[in-house]
């Protein structure tokens, strides 16, 4: 009997042209859980915050031609893994769609479409490896305030076997491009949150150190050296860190060659081809750096393509709801945010 599979991405969108630059950030800001404070506050900050930042980042988008690749990245991914799936389940129908949270196609947009599409199934799949209450938990949110279907949501897959070979793949072949040198160090770099998110029970940042020790186990011994950094902070918090300046300021002293993986982004966008690609890049020349090389992301990468279809495949046993990584809740009990856990999951019931 064909069944009709919706599979939603979640990520985080991005600007078209110049003109959705600032209400895009607005749309940013405003997401209490970007900053969790009281609407009344929230919400003029938000305004300030997009109106003074807007003419900066309209300047860095009109690198990439005036908007963000995201969306059209991600096209290329739900297009991939749509002909992934149709060879995985050929007496299956399965409908792959976007939803991004802060510009178009949105999260209420999705919603839409999975209604027109009237599936037996529905599996919500984020484009966010690693967890975070301030990713994967806001798209949740939109999509229960659109009145989203009840689906099977794959909560996370920092360690998914395929997803970790892609990314070992393309440090390896980065490394090798750039002449196997020896004082290799790859720096791993996610982006960053405050630390308050993280001490109040976010386990993104513990997840993307399981995902960093799991690529580093797969590569060759000539990349043995690595670190994990933290990019892309904004406003007076702490945020966790070292950052990536700090990481290049020391890999350079140590007279190391950087290879840097964006290790918590799947796509290309502002934060790889402007922050790694160009002010990064700069600031490794000013040090000294031995060589700098940035590896790219994922993108429509097979082992990625396939880590996304066997999640999806899998997340289609048992009943509709969360589906931890391997069926278990992975993340340690202090991290009390972790959607799991705060469904009070334990392992019989993860599995069943």
């Amino acid at each position: 009997m064909t069944r009709r599979i919706a599979v939603v991405l979640f990520n985080l969108g991005g600007p078209d042209g110049p003109d959705d630059v600032r209400p895009f950030l607005r749309n940013l800001f405003r997401d209490p859980a970007i900053i969790g404070a009281p609407g009344f506050i929230r919400e003029p900050l938000a305004w300030f915050i997009s109106t003074t930042r807007a003419p900066s980042a309209k300047e860095n988008y009109a690198k990439m031609g005036g908007g963000s690749p995201l969306v059209p990245e991600t096209r290329k991914q739900a297009d991939a893994l749509s002909a992934a799936l149709s060879a995985a389940r050929p007496g299956d129908e399965v409908k792959v769609i976007l939803a991004m949270r802060y510009w178009r196609p949105f999260v209420k947009d999705a919603v839409k479409e999975v209604a027109a599409f009237q599936p037996d199934e529905t599996v919500i799949l984020p484009l966010y490896p690693q967890f975070s209450t301030t990713t994967t938990a806001s798209s949740l949110k939109a999509w229960r305030d659109a009145g989203g279907p009840e689906a099977r949501v794959v909560c996370c897959y920092p360690e998914d076997t395929d997803f970790i070979a892609a990314h070992a793949k393309l440090i390896e072949e980065s490394w090798r491009k750039a002449g196997s040198p020896e004082n290799a160090r790859v720096l791993f770099s996610a982006h960053g949150l405050p630390e308050i998110v993280v001490k109040r029970g976010d386990s993104y940042q513990w997840q993307v150190e399981q995902t960093a020790a799991a690529v580093a186990a797969r590569l060759p011994k000539g990349l043995s050296d690595h670190e994990i950094c933290y990019q892309s902070r904004v406003g007076p918090l702490e945020w966790i860190g070292p950052s990536p300046e700090e990481a290049i300021e020391r890999a350079c002293k140590d007279e190391r060659h950087i290879l840097l993986s964006p290790i918590a982004f799947v796509s290309e966008h502002i934060e790889t081809l402007v922050e790694l690609d160009e002010e990064y890049a700069e600031l490794a020349e000013e040090f000294g750096a031995k060589g700098y090389d940035r590896v790219p992301a994922l993108g429509d990468h097979p082992d990625f393509i396939r880590a996304l279809a066997g999640l999806a495949v899998s997340a289609l046993d048992g009943p509709n709801g969360l589906k931890p990584p391997g069926g278990q809740v992975i993340c340690p009990g202090q991290f009390g945010r972790c959607p799991c856990r705060e469904a009070g999951m334990g392992q019989e019931e993860a599995a069943a």
